[in-house]
């Protein structure tokens, strides 16, 4: 079983070394012809291993469970009712001897590993192959699946990861590629500095993340996941509290939550495949998945608890009203997608690590359907922004049915996946407020914004549907800008790469730009099938996902939250009707500037943060060339003076230097008669 997951884990990251290395082999010829044979060679080299992963993967799942009777759908090892923590499988292949605490490289087989492992490799795989259409002619290819692939290995290491320090490299291998990622189009400055903003926000966090591991192994005598939560009992309460506010610091950051979230909307500058994996289904939610590997750990730290829960409230419903006013379609899911997983995080402050699991496979499968959808219509459009939509289920029946299956699991309604977890969640977050771990004010702050997150996401989700598939399109994207290249069976004239500004595509303003995307064209058409079956097969587990915990609906809790979604929906739709041309967000009234700048978080940090340290830069950098720079220079300016000196008598004047020869004779002379 442990080679199993080594090799699912290996298959990924050697198809990464051979892409990069082999994908222009032979000769490097670039160019025409040689590109696109090195596009193909590419993705085969980048879909079989991943297939294989996902394969690998779904066995090693199905034994787990198959072997040992799970109860629960998605255990969580340590959480409270939970049995899982004694069926773990863990395999060794060394031990580090550092001199003080070791180092074990191994890997850890359980229920929560092996389900987490699913997503990530058929995510992975759905992603792989719809990215063959999506970049279909893009000379960077190779590298972008190469990278892909290093992140999807990368991500198993954490899934399986026995050991903290072993997680640790995964984890910060995927923070490198997002970076590499988001900024695939670097030519764009609006890209490269969304790629750059990603890395440094994430890595504060992780500053925080990997002085908590240090704290936990050295408190514990060891990395190993199972010694350290063997030791839990024998440590002080400080030492747990301080581990795992530092690990939350981490979690902050990689699944963009309060305050490092502002990464993630920006990040949606890079491909629309790389949101759908990275920024909705895997590398986000790792943050959410090592506080379920450490779950004892947190169980006993009722104060990061609290912390956790106040974050969440705050997440969930500040990122649900900034997606409610938002034009840019990726951008709302962006949105979505921290309000959501900090419904993840409310679930494990409350005490649910199995709800928390839950609802990270399901909104995995439902948000990379979105963002996949979302891709196919900007791909059709030729831009990402709504208000250059309208009208698509026609012209894009497949993709609608889709993009309702996931917009429906995302509000919650039912069959959909995200009825079943979402209602879990709002279950444990309702127990924690009459008995549970956190303290009465954080319960009930992280329960109304539960209940009011669940009536904002009906809303933005009805919002962004009706403006994308029904009323009239516009004549033609605002702020029309040329882009480089364009989605194999795109329409002439479009493209889905981004232009001037994070996470907006333009039409390029071709022939017959206006008569494509005016209202009554037939010019918008299905994307590829190497982009269409990805979605269909993603749109499956968005709907029926849920069914695993079919048996556990607390159906009290459920009907409050579906009549609280259609409120929010039928609101949305009333001010709709009343006026389709326009945007709904209008109902925000004066909140909706506020709304769309995301409460102005960002204008907050450069100037509490950015501007502060921008000006020390600035004055280091002029104590520098004064200073530091200037004494060089003056020690310079001393030496070619002391030069000019001797200069004087080494000018090349025989005469002169007879006569300072006769000078120093007689000097010599004078002074033995004097001292003699």
């Amino acid at each position: 079983m442990i080679a199993l997951a080594a090799l699912a884990i290996a298959l990924p990251f050697l198809a990464a070394i051979v892409a990069l290395l082999g994908s222009r082999l032979p000769g490097h010829a670039r160019g025409g012809p040689a590109d696109a044979a090195a596009n193909r060679r590419a993705a085969w080299i980048a879909v079989v291993p991943t297939a294989l992963s996902a394969v690998l993967a779904i066995r090693l799942a199905w034994s787990g469970r198959s072997g040992q009777g799970e109860e629960e759908p998605f255990p969580v090892p340590g959480a409270p009712g939970s049995g899982a923590g004694t069926e773990a499988i863990t395999g060794t292949l060394t031990v580090i001897d550092t001199g003080s605490v070791p180092i074990s490289l191994g890997l850890r087989l359980d229920g929560l590993s092996t389900s987490v492992a699913v997503l990530v490799t058929v995510v992975a795989l759905a992603v792989q192959i719809y990215s063959t259409g999506y970049l279909r002619g893009d000379r960077r290819y190779p590298s972008y699946s190469a990278f892909i692939s290093l992140f999807t290995a990368a991500m198993l290491l954490v899934v399986y990861a026995a050991d903290l320090l072993v997680l640790y490299v995964g984890w910060e291998v995927m923070g490198l590629c997002s970076y590499l990622l988001i900024g695939h189009w670097w030519e764009d400055r609006a890209n490269s500095r969304a790629a750059v903003k990603a890395f440094l926000v994430t890595r504060i966090g992780d500053v925080g993340f990997l002085f908590g591991i240090f704290v936990l192994g050295t408190a514990a005598g060891g990395f190993g996941i199972a010694d350290v939560i063997a030791a839990l009992p024998e440590m002080s309460s400080g030492t747990v509290i301080a581990a795992t506010l530092l690990l939350l610091a981490g979690v902050a950051g990689k699944s963009a939550q309060v305050p490092l979230h502002t990464w993630l909307p920006d990040a949606m500058a890079g491909p629309t495949p790389i949101s759908a994996l990275i920024h909705a289904a895997t590398m986000v939610a790792a943050g959410v998945f090592v506080v379920a590997r450490l779950y004892p750990a947190f169980l006993l730290a009722g104060p990061t608890l609290d912390v956790l829960a106040v974050l969440a409230a705050l997440g969930m419903l500040g990122a649900a009203l900034a997606a409610l006013a938002q034009d840019d379609l990726k951008r709302v899911l962006a949105y979505s997608t921290i309000s959501q997983l900090a419904y993840m995080a409310a679930a494990l402050a409350a005490g649910s690590g199995a709800a928390a699991v839950f609802h990270l496979v399901t909104h995995g499968a439902f948000k990379a359907l979105l963002f996949l959808c979302a891709g196919a219509v900007i791909h059709a459009v030729g831009s990402n922004l709504m208000s250059a939509m309208g009208g698509l289920r026609r012209e894009l029946p497949v993709t609608f049915a889709a993009t309702t299956i996931g917009f429906a699991a995302l509000m919650g309604l039912p069959p959909a996946s995200g009825f079943f977890s979402k209602d879990e969640v709002l279950a444990a977050v309702e127990r924690a407020v009459a008995q549970g771990p956190l303290t009465d004010a954080a319960a009930l702050l992280l329960y109304g914004s539960a209940l009011a997150t669940v009536a904002v996401t009906g809303a933005y989700a009805t919002r962004a549907w009706l403006r994308t598939f029904f009323g009239e399109r516009s004549a033609a994207p605002a702020g029309s800008a040329p882009g480089r290249g364009t989605p194999a069976g795109s329409a002439p004239g479009t493209t889905a790469l981004p232009g001037s500004a994070p996470a907006t595509a333009h039409a390029t303003g071709g022939h017959g730009a206006h008569g494509i995307h005016g209202p009554g064209t037939s010019g918008v058409h299905e994307a590829p099938a190497a982009m269409r079956w990805p979605i269909l097969a993603l749109a499956v587990p968005a709907l029926l996902l849920g069914l695993a915990g079919a048996g556990g609906v607390h159906w009290g809790t459920a009907a409050v939250s579906v009549a609280v979604a259609l409120l929010g929906a039928g609101a949305v739709y009333a001010v709709w009707r009343s006026d389709p041309a326009a945007d709904p967000a209008r109902m925000l009234g004066p909140f909706r500037a506020s709304c769309e700048r995301a409460f102005s978080v960002d204008a907050l940090y450069r100037a509490v943060f950015a501007g502060p340290v921008f000006a020390l830069a600035r004055l280091v950098a002029r104590a520098d060339d004064r200073v530091v720079d200037g004494a060089v220079r003056g020690s310079g300016r001393a030496a070619l003076g002391a030069s000019g000196l001797l200069r004087l008598v080494q000018n090349g004047n025989v005469q002169l230097y007879v006569t300072g020869l006769l000078a120093g004779v007689l000097l010599i002379a004078v002074g033995a008669v004097v001292l003699g």
